[in-house]
């Protein structure tokens, strides 16, 4: 009995393991890293973001990139949110349905509806739609999550749809995400 349990627990170790390097070998993309990643030449991970983009300067989206998106990628969803505000995530931005050819976002988007790429932009919690930037209580430092979303359709929604409604709809199509988060005091 204890060959047996030994031999079928080798067995299992060795499927998983197969299993997961297929796993990893399927997402690879051309440059052959395989992760899906986002970043920005205004911030790095966990640093502070520049007072340009934040309500106390230009208040102006920063410049965003990602790599390694999974191939059946249809669309992205970029979503900005500050999870340290009081009463739960406070969002500053929504962009979705960006074509899956587009790998960034320049500085400045407007707050327009609709952006050139055909993408829509949300309803932040401001009630604006579009990009508005940090602007925590004084004296307090907060996090800012920009956080992309690979997708395997395109959200039928409308321009200034909300962090719910975009989440509803998003919910069983997320074939990746990945995030970069700065920081800033007010």
């Amino acid at each position: 009995m204890k060959r047996y349990l030994i031999f079928s627990l080798s067995i299992l170790t060795l499927v998983i393991l197969a299993s997961g390097c297929t796993s990893q070998e399927s997402n690879q993309t051309e440059n052959g890293t395989g992760e899906f990643a986002i970043t920005s030449s205004a911030f790095t991970q966990g640093k502070d973001i520049p007072l340009k983009y934040t309500t106390d300067g230009e208040n102006v989206s920063p410049p965003l990139a990602w790599t390694s998106a999974p191939a059946d990628t249809k669309t992205f969803t970029i979503i900005c949110e500050d999870p340290d505000s009081t009463g739960g995530s406070f969002i500053h931005w929504i962009v979705f349905n960006i074509p899956a050819d587009v790998t960034k976002l320049d500085e400045g988007i407007t707050n327009q509806e609709t952006l050139e790429n055909g993408a829509k932009q949300g309803l932040n919690s401001f009630n604006t739609i579009g990009y508005s930037g940090p602007a925590p209580p004084p004296g307090q430092t907060h996090r800012y999550a920009f956080k992309i979303y690979a997708l395997d359709i395109e959200l039928n929604l409308e321009p200034g749809s909300t962090i719910e409604q975009v989440n509803n709809v998003m919910e069983g199509h997320i074939l990746a995400q990945t995030q970069i988060t700065g920081r800033y005091t007010g």
